[in-house]
């Protein structure tokens, strides 16, 4: 959620670095965008802001002058509507401070109270409180020790730039749960919440830790603690390519993403597999196999391939699993065995509710894995052990290849594992040939024509294909906005067959041979009852007249290629009726608010 982009430098227009890097950041969801220019005739900031996207701030900002300082944001609302005066960068009371941040400050009703009863507010934003007590306190404090008397104040998460247009060529930064990657180069300095905003204009980053402070200046970056302590600084190479978040031929990113799903899977065998070893740490599965119980932990469709790894896990490794929502578990924690090991999966590594887990289990001195496409990210870097996922960047904000590199990971895991005797190397690759021979073989959005045109859909399906019927409806619901529900097939005769009208889309998954008739029987309820339906099979559990058949894999891997089909339902459910497939309305990529 919400989008930080700050730059100050020489050779760069700040104009530019700022707004590239917010387009780049679009994914992460947000429903109004600003930035704050350094103006060199007036020696002062101009402020341009507004709901709606980074084109139209890109259209507000076509006359500003070239400037080598500006922070720019794009705000997904949490405290005040979609307005123009919600949207960021704020100011303090006399315009001194500028200020952007990502997150939420709980305590800020209390600090208002308590230190601004007589400051005058331009916002409803928890946010503008920050910019107000930095301007309080600077008429007693100098400015730095300002800022960190304010930010020892602040309860909640923070990623912040901050602006003292009495001091245009300096920018502060500083980092609390909210995630904020600073980037270098000889042509100057770029903060971001994301390192997808810095490729092109930093050759070195440093993803900051909590309770971090920054002074940075076109040749110079200074990392303190809140005691105002110097920090060492340890700078990586930046190894992301432009071109990996580049659309190409596509006419959406979520169409491309689903396309790389082949080379996704390709990818994960070439990065865990060395002759006939699988590269995952000994100490990581030791650990594992010293538990009495697996707990994954994850949010919306992480935990749906949570479901599928459970399902995989247990089957080969024989260690019971259980999946748990990360939001419910962070506050009401369930009694715990006497060894747990605890799997986090998220595909940004910047999951709040999975970042209260994370803390929770660490103070109570648990083993954690995190699971995650950003090697870089918090999770990543304060769990124990993390697995890459090696998807690449996945900009759409409804994940599909993230999702299907998640089961591929879970699954090489759970081999580690176990003791088999199958070759999972060569399963993988069947799967993605199997995926292979259906993107180009066969076109479903004729289907989706026919079929997907009510307002409500239903995916059903048995055991495994239960947890793809959830992602399937995740995403159909996400993208479209037909209201959908995944069902176990079984259990739509105990009260949800009431909604069966003539004409309901009822899509049925069918990859396991044993309990294919049984799903196929709950089907005939819902045809008796007027549904439309959709059958989805793999080859081995196939009628004739399927709608969709595909090649078989390893019966442990059918979710990675059943829900495929399903992420194309979505795709062009969404494009018959016009909607912003990219970036569907309320959603944020990663969501970094509990």
């Amino acid at each position: 959620m919400c989008g930080i982009v700050g730059f100050i430098g020489h050779k760069h227009d700040a104009k530019d670095v700022v707004l590239n890097g917010l387009t780049k950041l679009e994914y992460r969801g947000y429903d109004s965008a600003g930035i704050s220019l350094f103006n060199p005739k007036f020696r002062s900031f101009d402020i341009y802001k507004d709901f709606g996207r980074v084109a139209k701030l890109k259209e507000l900002t076509k006359d500003a002058m070239i400037s080598n300082v500006g922070i720019g944001h794009t705000r997904w609302a949490t405290h005040g509507k979609v307005t123009k005066e919600n949207a960021h960068p704020h100011y303090s009371q006399s315009k001194r401070f500028i200020i952007v941040h990502n997150g939420v400050i709980e305590n800020h009703e209390e600090l208002k109270a308590q230190y601004l009863a007589n400051a005058l507010f331009y916002s409803e934003t928890d946010t503008e409180v920050i910019a107000q007590l930095i301007e309080s306190f600077s008429e007693t404090l100098s400015v730095e020790n300002a800022i960190l008397t304010t930010l020892k104040l602040l309860e909640g998460s923070y990623a912040l730039l901050v602006i003292d247009t009495e001091s245009p060529n300096t920018i502060f930064a500083a980092k609390n749960k909210s995630p904020l990657v600073l980037g270098q180069s000889e042509d100057g300095v770029t903060i971001a919440s994301d390192l997808m905003a810095l490729v092109g204009y930093s050759e070195k980053y440093i993803a900051l830790a909590d309770h971090t402070f920054v002074r940075c200046e076109a040749d110079n970056v200074t990392m303190y603690n809140l005691n105002h302590e110097i920090l060492p600084t340890s700078f990586l190479d930046i190894d992301l390519d432009e071109a990996d978040a580049d659309m190409g031929e596509y006419q959406h990113y979520m169409l491309k993403e689903i396309y790389e799903q082949p080379s996704v899977v390709r990818r994960i065998v070439q990065n865990y597999f060395e002759d006939g070893d699988i590269k995952i740490s000994k100490q990581v599965l030791k650990d594992i196999k010293n538990s009495d119980r697996i707990y994954i932990l994850a949010a919306g469709t992480s935990m749906h391939a949570g479901y599928v790894g459970k399902y995989i896990l247990e089957e080969l490794v024989e260690i019971p699993v259980e999946v748990h929502i990360a939001s419910e578990f962070a506050y009401h924690t369930p009694l715990l065995t006497e060894k747990p090991f605890f799997l986090m999966i998220s595909q940004s590594g910047e999951t709040a509710d999975l970042r209260a887990c994370l803390m929770k289990t660490k103070k109570m001195n648990y083993k954690t894995l995190t699971v995650t496409n950003v090697k870089t990210s918090t999770l990543a870097r304060e769990s124990n052990y993390f697995l890459e996922l090696f998807a690449g960047p996945e900009i759409a904000v409804a994940s599909t290849k993230a999702y299907v590199a998640q089961i591929g990971v879970l699954a090489v895991l759970a081999y580690a594992l176990s003791e088999q005797s199958f070759d999972l190397k060569k399963a993988l690759t069947d799967v993605a040939l199997s995926i292979e021979d259906f993107l180009s073989s066969q076109d479903v959005s004729s289907i989706v024509h026919k079929i997907i045109t009510k307002r409500n859909c239903f995916y059903i399906g048995r055991t495994i294909d239960y947890y793809t019927a959830l992602e399937a409806a995740l995403k159909l619901k996400e993208i479209s906005y037909i209201q959908t529900e995944g069902f176990a097939a079984g259990e739509l005769k105990h009260g949800t067959i009431a909604l069966i009208e003539e004409g309901t889309p009822v899509v049925a998954l069918i990859s396991n041979k044993e309990i294919s008739s049984n799903t196929r029987s709950n089907l005939n309820e819902v045809i008796a009852r007027g549904a439309s339906t959709i059958k989805i099979s793999m080859k081995k559990t196939s009628h004739k007249d399927d709608d969709i058949i595909l090649k078989d894999v390893h019966p442990l891997l059918t979710p990675m290629v059943m829900v495929v089909p399903t992420q194309l339902f979505a795709y062009y459910a969404a494009l018959e009726r016009g909607l912003d497939i990219d970036k569907p309305r309320n959603l944020a990529k990663s969501v970094t608010v509990e």
